[in-house]
């Protein structure tokens, strides 16, 4: 049974959000049971240490084991002293209080299960012809390790899934390489545009698709969360359910509709974002914003590396719209179309015709990562020491916008307000 309770005008007293956790796991039946936790890395915002606490404190005691699987995808494995700092856990309440709880890191090279195959006309069918072939899905094996699974992370507007959160922390949050490379090389063919903050898209229903075949009970908190760590919302049920509840308030607290499109958008990118992978979040939730012939900006000084995961193959293939990609593909043999997804996405849309390729916006790193690295993976650099942001501030009227803590809130013009909800 679904159960929560959400406002868009105030936040969840932790009262509340409490008595939500409680609800929730009474509905189950898990004393004496395993139960593994699945949350989200510090890529991701929100509350993580209150809502932690909120769910152990009530399992240690009844549960036979208690322990924390990291919905990693392809981000690097986190440290015992950051897993700490993201749950909000001093090192003696993390050996003492929660010594039982077992923090585990996902991996998606290794340690994997294939539960079942999606037949190559299925896909086709839900991708309405885009893609026609066979995935095999593949989970962390730790999973049937336990008796019951309990996602638990925000629901953002997100450009591979439409809204993030519910299955998605199963795949790619805790998967293997295939269905990360087809769900990624999916959303990049049907467009971020077409897909950020929408809820029914292609790729969820193939997400979907995959996590019935886990043989678990799987239960989820859904959380709306607006900046940083600020819980508007909080739902329980089933992944699905929860998930699209949860996106319904999403959609109104995390999309902020323009009267306007800007010629220039500098994305202020927060330090949780520590490489382009992950910062390029401030342009997949700008590029609707942002008028032909247009820059985005993405300014971080802090960071200085394109990928500590997929790097040395960004190095190689470049960002590139999605049309250069199909018409070359013999070239890009055997590389990750999930990370040729990202390369897409952070370039956006374009067209390559004729052995000529015309983005339809310029992208501009004014980052830590050197002019001569930039210009090799075919994007602008601009030295971030040269950039004073009280110079840009407050100048909408001209065309131009800036986003300070960039890479949460989707940006779309109001006259989309309207426009068909399904990707």
């Amino acid at each position: 049974m679904l159960i929560g309770k959400a406002f868009t005008d105030r936040l969840l007293t932790d009262d509340e959000a409490r008595e939500v956790f409680r609800e929730g796991l009474a509905q189950l039946d898990l004393v004496g049971q395993r139960v593994l936790l699945i949350m989200p890395d510090s890529t991701r915002s929100g509350p993580f240490g209150f809502c932690f606490r909120s769910i152990a404190d009530e399992l240690l005691g009844s549960v036979a084991k208690l322990d924390v699987l990291i919905a990693l995808g392809t981000h690097m494995a986190m440290s015992e002293e950051r897993i700490c700092e993201h749950f909000d856990l001093a090192p003696q309440e993390r050996a003492e209080r929660y010594g039982a709880v077992d923090f585990l890191n996902h991996d998606f090279r290794s340690g994997l299960r294939n539960i079942g195959t999606i037949s190559a006309a299925d896909i086709e069918t839900i991708s309405g012809g885009l893609l026609s072939e066979e995935l095999v899905v593949q989970i962390n094996e730790r999973v049937f390790d336990y008796d019951h699974l309990i996602i638990c992370g925000p629901v953002f507007p997100h450009e591979i899934m439409g809204f993030s959160g519910g299955n998605k922390y199963f795949f790619p949050g805790i998967s293997g390489p295939e269905i990360i490379d087809l769900t990624h090389w999916l959303a990049a063919v049907i467009t971020n545009r077409r897909i950020i903050g929408h809820q029914e898209t292609p790729v969820r229903q193939v997400i979907d698709r995959a996590a019935a075949f886990i043989d678990r009970p799987k239960s989820c908190f859904s959380l709306v969360v607006k900046g940083h760590d600020d819980l508007v919302g909080l739902f329980f049920g089933t992944p699905e359910e929860s998930q699209a509840a949860a996106a319904e308030i999403s959609a109104q607290v995390n999309i902020r509709w323009m009267d306007r499109a800007f010629h220039t958008v500098i994305s202020v990118m927060p330090e949780l974002y520590d490489d382009i992978w992950t910062a390029g979040k401030g342009m997949y939730k700008l590029e609707p914003v942002v008028e032909d012939g247009g820059t985005v900006i993405i300014y971080a000084p802090h960071i200085d590396e394109v990928s500590y995961t997929h790097g040395e193959l960004l190095d190689r293939i470049g960002y590139h719209v999605c049309e250069y990609f199909l018409a070359n593909l013999d070239q890009f043999h055997g590389a990750s179309r999930g990370v040729m997804a990202h390369a897409t996405h952070v370039r956006g849309e374009g067209t390559y015709l004729s052995g000529r390729e015309e983005p339809r916006i310029e992208v501009v790193l004014a980052t830590g990562v050197p002019r001569e690295r930039c210009e090799r993976i075919c994007l602008g650099y601009l030295d971030p020491d040269g950039i004073n942001l009280s110079d840009w501030m407050d100048r909408e009227d001209e065309g131009i916008l800036v986003v300070p803590r960039a890479g949460e809130m989707l940006y779309r013009l109001a006259s989309e307000r309207d426009a068909p909800e399904k990707a």
